[in-house]
């Protein structure tokens, strides 16, 4: 027999993975962004409106609450009881709109608490459903914020870890695929933790706004209702004091520009860790990286040697899902038409899903991070067989000694070509230099060609 709508769906049978298979990875943020999330937000919202009301337009009738009347209000502006959404919920059942439910609901509980008509009345006054629910969504996600920067702040501090610990750790690169100066490990790893800390600046400072002005954004129903009140001066107040940045200029909705910022700046730092898991894996495919085996684990069904960088490819499969979303947010969610459509509700209310997969990716990254360690050896036996890779140290020194066309001698030698530390000393040897530069060039070796590599991994900023 089927479950009914009011059981709690077991994992197995959940239609997203955010809500099955990954539950316990997106776990932290169900509290913010599920359903039930939101409906206790917009209690919230709609208890501290009735409060702001009284204190700021003491004259209207009913605005003398009674002690009970006002420690409800309170206490539903503080934390709905647990059973508030499914209260909500029913509610919502029986007239078919989800935020005029929330208003029948608080005023249930207030009428409860002893409330008077008049009171009652001022519940939801001068209200649009969107200005409730553009700043519970705005709270929600300022939430979400807070709580996924700690966990970015996390694997940066880890990669940050990386790069120091591998600073001195040689590295053939690559450009194209190909054989090209070396590099360290740590200093790969430490222009990741560098781009990944302005992402986290960039969306940290991404402004969260709110408005609160009525059906189309022009306090109609208020200045009809209150004219004397100063309603604009009232909404401002009410937005700031839950630290959301008030915006005056809005239609029916807030018109969600904030919302596009955030998610970009979101799907950006995304694309960075992308590019670290395909880099991984890739380092993980020429086996510069072990990974370490997990007892108990297979790797295969049918190949029983295999450990496979299943976290990196976890991470980048939901990077890629999440930022199809965040993307699709920052295109549709600033364009309404007229003064509202309700093509954003059904839209915004996927927030938690695009937030679910980010929060999976970044957990399966960081177990990824856990499990790999440098192959010193491997990656010196490719530095040991590319001596090509010195031909730009040789034109540069020879460009530097007024040399002329270094660059097509190196060219003509190299390219193509197997080079070895023989051939290359008799090049050197043969060219016009003088013989402390040739000493000195003879020297190199593809091991210790990095440049400033190491320094620049070391004095790379700790991740905050």
């Amino acid at each position: 027999m089927p479950a009914s709508p009011n059981d709690a769906l077991p994992a197995v049978e959940a239609l997203s993975p955010v809500d099955g298979r990954y539950r316990a990875a997106s776990a932290p943020l169900r509290a913010l962004l599920s359903e039930s999330g939101l409906i206790r937000e917009r209690i919230r919202v709609e208890a501290r409106w009735l409060l702001e009301l009284v204190r700021t337009v003491p004259q209207l009738p009913g605005a003398t609450l009674a002690p009970a009347v006002r420690s409800r209000a309170q206490a539903l502006a503080d934390a709905p009881d647990a059973a508030a959404a499914g209260a909500v919920k029913a509610i919502e059942a029986r007239i078919n709109h989800d935020v005029k439910a929330v208003e029948y609901y608080v005023r249930e509980q207030l009428a409860a608490a002893g409330a008077v008509p008049a009171t009652l009345e001022l519940v939801h006054f001068g209200c649009t459903s969107e200005d409730l629910n553009n700043l519970s969504y705005a709270r929600l996600l300022k939430a979400a914020r807070t709580l996924l920067l700690a966990v970015l702040a996390q694997r940066s501090a880890e990669l940050a870890a990386l790069a120091q610990h591998y600073a001195d750790s040689p590295m053939l690169a690559r450009t194209h695929g190909q054989p090209a100066s070396p590099t360290t490990f740590g200093k790969e790893l430490a222009n990741f933790t560098a781009r990944l800390q302005r992402a986290q600046r960039r969306w940290a400072a991404v402004p969260i706004l709110g408005k609160w002005n009525g059906a189309v954004g022009n306090f109609n129903a208020h200045v009809a209702a209150a004219p004397a009140a100063d309603w604009p001066a009232i909404a401002r107040g009410f937005v700031e004091a839950m630290q959301l940045e008030y915006n005056p200029y809005t239609t029916q909705i807030e018109p969600h520009d904030w919302i596009a910022e955030y998610c970009d700046a979101l799907a950006a730092a995304n694309v960075i860790l992308i590019d670290l898991c395909r880099d991984v894996w890739g380092y993980v495919s020429l086996g510069y990286l072990r990974q370490r085996a997990v007892a108990g684990e297979v790797g295969s069904s049918t190949m029983p040697h295999k450990v496979n960088p299943i976290d990196f490819e976890n991470a980048e499969g939901n990077l890629g899902l999440a930022n199809a979303l965040l993307r699709h947010f920052s295109d549709k969610l600033p364009v309404s038409r007229w003064q509202r459509d309700l093509t954003d509700s059904t839209v915004l209310r996927n927030l938690g899903v695009a937030l679910g997969h980010t929060l999976i990716a970044w957990s399966a990254l960081g177990r990824g991070l856990t499990r790999i360690e440098a192959d010193s050896e491997r990656m010196a036996a490719d530095l040991d067989g590319a001596w090509e890779v010195l031909g730009e140290a040789l034109q540069t020194a020879l460009r530097a000694a007024g040399v002329p066309d270094g660059y097509e001698r190196l060219k003509d030698f190299t390219r193509g070509r197997a080079v070895d530390a023989s051939s290359l000393a008799q090049f050197i040897d043969a060219l016009p230099l003088a013989p402390a530069d040739k000493a000195r060039l003879r020297a190199l070796s593809p091991r210790g060609y990095t440049g400033l590599a190491a320094r620049l991994a070391r004095e790379a900023p700790p991740a905050s």
